[in-house]
């Protein structure tokens, strides 16, 4: 008995235990169901479904001329919705067979039985985001969503495409590193980098939508189509100041004379006085194994000994304080002078003796130019280093494109200041620039003293239509009088006609400019000696000289052929830049003083043809033309004196060869080819034999031979 009892007893407190158990279960469902129900519904759904940010597609960056530069490719990741609504049990297997073979034939990445399985398997796992494909080019989507099954649409077929843009330069590497790049971050958002991407970003990025997604199995993320999905607005069209043509001229002169010389890297930039818009700019770097690329912006990020380009502002400053003139007589001695114990030379063995001040910048005296600074501003340095700063010489030129070095220009104040920076100061050593920097003040020489801010961009667009638009900026309005400044274009002239830059002289474009050949200093051995030295090759100047229209700067860095001067290294590529532009541009050609006299003859031979085209031209050159029919759409043509007759020629029969003796041959290919018929021709100019001959029978794909003279 006390066994049971004890039996008993257990079994009661264990049933009370099971009870309290399932009462707080039941109570904490409860609770969770009631109390707690909405905060984990919101929980789950969290979990379960999400936002995901919908990237805009990104605006294109255009040449002067609407060429794209820069544009959003898409591509699409093909899926499929096997529990789609129209995809019952019948349609899919009426129609699995031919998808499967459609999709092996067009990927022939895998074979139709391999499709077949992979689809049917996906089916019967009810999968509801089924990869296809990734990365479908838009030419290939557009074939892809007539397939079977898939033509049936999004809702009924399952087809699903999500697109992706990638970004692509149809021009390659023509102005890369200008135009820059776009990255993206962790959370697929993108964002420009470098260069006018940059820029420009706020513009060409849009604006970015929302679309709900759940997972599902495989840790993947299906879209669901909600009403409450926000759509992305596109980026904005970014129209730059940059010529394509141009561009390629740039980079393919600079590309020639870097492969020649075994350069480290070279830019190139061409500029409209005027306006500052750059209408080439071209940075080539080689890389460990020997090929050039645009790796690095050297035309707004490289600072650098400008050398003896810099001549020239430092013969503004000495011309501005009224210290020398141009016929001023300078002592060149032997080519040497001395610096507390240090040599400056001049490239020309013995010198030159006594010349002019023209002359001294002519021919790119260093000695030259070194005493006349050192004559008039030894005691004064500031006053020379306030004349480079007033000409905003020490100043960045605040391009919107990121990554411009700031110029370094230093003063007597300066704890590296000695007896030795201001000779070698004047003649482009111990001061650092960057190209387009240099560029930007010949610019102002060029323009009359008005120093403009380089522009790269000059409007921006949307769907097609201007929104907004870039003026030219001036940064200085004078940066020195207008006398210095035609003393100062006397000698850039100079330097072409007589000087150390006379191999850029032609007939057809007069060139001004200054050649800069300037010794690179290597950190170990300083400039090296003789057998070691390395050496940078500038040319900077304008076209046409008597109106300048066009600026450019040519700088190449350590060339290691036996050429090495900036005058037969740069210079051949300026010039080819700028018969290009010759060639191109109108404008700057002299007014044509031929006188023209009209033709007093018969009427000109015209060819058989379409009427309509006919009628423009008559009427446009004011031709008299008579018409025996006036719903005719292809006639013969007849000449006289004072009129043009059309007869009318009979196309329309079918099965009959039509006569297009005495056309041209666009005219005769287009009729031929309307009626079905195949055209097979031999020589040029105008149709005077055809096989099978005029009102012959023919079938559909015959060919029609023609003789043209």
């Amino acid at each position: 008995m006390p066994i049971r009892k004890e039996i008993l007893t257990r079994f009661t407190i264990i049933y009370w235990l099971v009870f309290l158990f399932a009462i707080g279960v039941i109570a904490k469902i409860i609770h969770l169901q009631f109390a707690e129900g909405t905060k984990w519904k919101e929980r789950a759904m969290e979990l379960s479904q999400k936002e995901f940010i919908i990237q805009a597609n990104r605006g294109d960056i255009l040449d002067a001329e609407g060429k794209t530069l820069c544009s959003s490719v898409p591509f699409y990741e093909i899926r499929m919705d096997m529990m789609a609504e129209g995809i019952t049990d019948d349609v899919f297997i009426d129609n699995l067979d031919s998808l499967s073979l459609y999709l092996a034939d067009f990927f022939k990445n895998k074979t139709k039985e391999q499709y077949k399985k992979e689809i049917k398997h996906a089916r019967v796992r009810k999968e509801r985001y089924f990869l296809i494909k990734k990365n479908v080019a838009f030419t290939d989507f557009k074939t892809i969503k007539n397939f079977p099954i898939f033509k049936m649409g999004k809702n009924r077929g399952g087809f699903i495409a999500i697109p992706t843009y990638k970004r692509v330069k149809p021009f390659n590497i023509l102005a890369s590193r200008t135009i820059g790049y776009v990255l993206e971050n962790e959370s697929g958002e993108k964002s420009g980098y470098l260069g006018i991407e940059s820029a420009y970003d706020h513009e060409l990025r849009g604006i970015k939508g929302l679309k709900l997604m759940k997972k599902i199995p495989g840790n993947q993320w299906m879209p669901i189509h909600d009403a409450n999905e926000i759509e992305p607005k596109d980026g904005r069209d970014v129209i730059t100041t940059i010529d394509v043509i141009l561009q390629d001229v740039a980079e393919t002169s600079l590309m020639k004379q870097l492969t020649e010389s075994n350069a480290d890297w070279g830019c190139v930039v061409l500029m409209e006085v005027s306006t500052g818009d750059i209408k080439a700019m071209a940075n080539l770097q080689r890389d460990s194994l020997g090929r050039y690329g645009e790796y690095f912006n050297h035309a707004i990020g490289s600072s650098v000994d400008p050398g003896s380009i810099f001549k020239l502002p430092s013969l503004i400053v000495a011309l501005e304080d009224g210290y020398v003139d141009l016929d001023s007589i300078i002592d060149t001695e032997n080519g040497v002078k001395m610096y507390y114990n240090k040599p400056m030379r001049d490239s020309h063995k013995g010198g030159y003796g006594r010349i002019s001040v023209q002359k001294v910048f002519e021919k790119s005296s260093n000695v030259g130019v070194s005493k006349i600074i050192t004559r008039y501003y030894e005691s004064q340095p500031q006053r020379f280093i306030d004349r480079l700063y007033s000409m905003r010489l020490n100043m960045p030129l605040g391009l919107e494109i990121p990554g411009e070095a700031k110029p370094v220009i230093v003063g007597p104040k300066n704890k590296f200041w000695s007896g030795l920076t201001l000779p070698w100061m004047s003649v482009g050593y111990s001061i650092q620039i960057t190209p387009l920097q240099i560029l930007a003040f010949y610019n102002a020489i060029a323009n009359n003293g008005i120093m403009v801010k380089p522009r790269f961009v000059k409007a921006i667009q949307e769907h097609g239509k201007v929104i907004k638009t870039f003026d030219p900026e001036i940064l200085h309005p004078s940066i020195c009088s207008k006398q210095t400044v035609q003393k100062a274009r006397k000698m850039l002239e100079g330097v072409v006609e007589r000087g150390t830059a006379t191999n850029l002289k032609n007939d057809h474009i007069k060139i001004a400019g200054k050649t800069g050949t300037a010794q690179i200093a290597n950190d170990k051995e300083g400039y090296g000696n003789a057998g070691n030295r390395t050496y940078r090759a500038s040319f900077c100047g304008y076209f046409p000289a008597e109106n300048p229209k066009y600026t450019c700067i040519v700088m190449i860095n350590n060339p290691r052929g036996k050429v090495f001067y900036g005058g037969s290294l740069s210079g051949p590529v300026f010039e080819e830049i700028a018969e290009l532009v010759y060639a191109k541009s109108l404008d700057i050609h002299a007014p044509c003083t031929t006188k023209y006299y009209l033709a007093k003859s018969e009427m000109p031979d015209v060819k058989n043809g379409n009427k309509d085209y006919l009628k423009t031209a008559c009427k446009k050159l004011k031709f008299k033309m008579v018409d025996d029919n006036e719903n005719a759409e292809w006639v013969n043509i007849i000449t006289e004196p004072s009129k043009i007759i059309c007869q009318s020629t009979n196309t329309s029969r079918k099965n009959i060869v039509p006569s297009v003796i005495g056309m041209g041959l666009s005219d005769a290919v287009y009729l031929l080819e309307q009626k079905g018929l195949k055209v097979c021709v031999k020589g040029r100019g105008t149709i005077a034999e055809q096989y099978p001959e005029p009102g012959m029978e023919v079938n559909k794909n015959d060919t029609i031979k023609l003789s043209l003279i």
